[in-house]
């Protein structure tokens, strides 16, 4: 047992020069001169939600005609996205609260996030960060039970996965402009 309570296994296989470490969540299996290292933490319902919230504004920057808003009919199209892209039951509510929120404020949030991104219009942003920064603007201005930093955190995160290389660094910036603005 390491000195945080947890447990190590390993299994060694001399014969096919498999070496597997595994601690919680994490494992590193090694063969011969390759490494690798899986690590299957479960996701957490709210990243869950965020991602779902994200999907979904980026779907609404394709899709919306002329003279929709963002936000038209939102539980009911929000309900049929959940269907066909089967997100989490449990996620539901809390990326229809972000939605609500982002949408109920875009005029608002999408002011702060130029007055962040200096020299960027908003229309240049790409939609993924867009979208991203969307969220975390609204969980930092509107919600009290989601601290700055961790809004920050999170679609970081969500950023790795499904934005660009350089996204990352991008939001990290804009985001950490609107905390200083604050």
């Amino acid at each position: 047992m390491t000195s945080r309570g947890a447990f190590i296994n390993a299994f060694l296989k001399p014969e096919s020069g498999l070496v597997v470490i595994a601690a919680g969540p994490i494992r590193l299996f090694a063969v011969g001169e390759f490494c690798y290292l899986i690590c299957n933490m479960k996701t957490g319902t709210r990243r869950i939600a965020r991602e779902a919230a994200m999907q979904f504004l980026y779907q609404e920057d394709f899709t919306l005609g002329p003279g929709q808003r963002h936000g038209y009919d939102l539980e009911e199209r929000f309900v049929l996205f959940c269907s066909l892209y089967q997100v989490n039951k449990k996620a539901r509510p809390y990326a229809l609260e972000l939605l609500a929120g982002v949408t109920g404020n875009l005029e608002s949030i999408d002011k702060t996030i130029a007055g962040a991104a200096s020299n960027w219009r908003l229309s240049r942003i790409a939609a993924t960060d867009r979208n991203l920064l969307r969220i975390a603007v609204y969980e930092i201005i509107y919600r009290e039970d989601v601290p700055g930093q961790v809004a920050i955190n999170e679609v970081i995160e969500i950023a790795k996965k499904f934005a660009g290389q350089e996204s990352p660094k991008f939001i990290n910036g804009v985001l950490d402009a609107v905390l200083k603005q604050m």
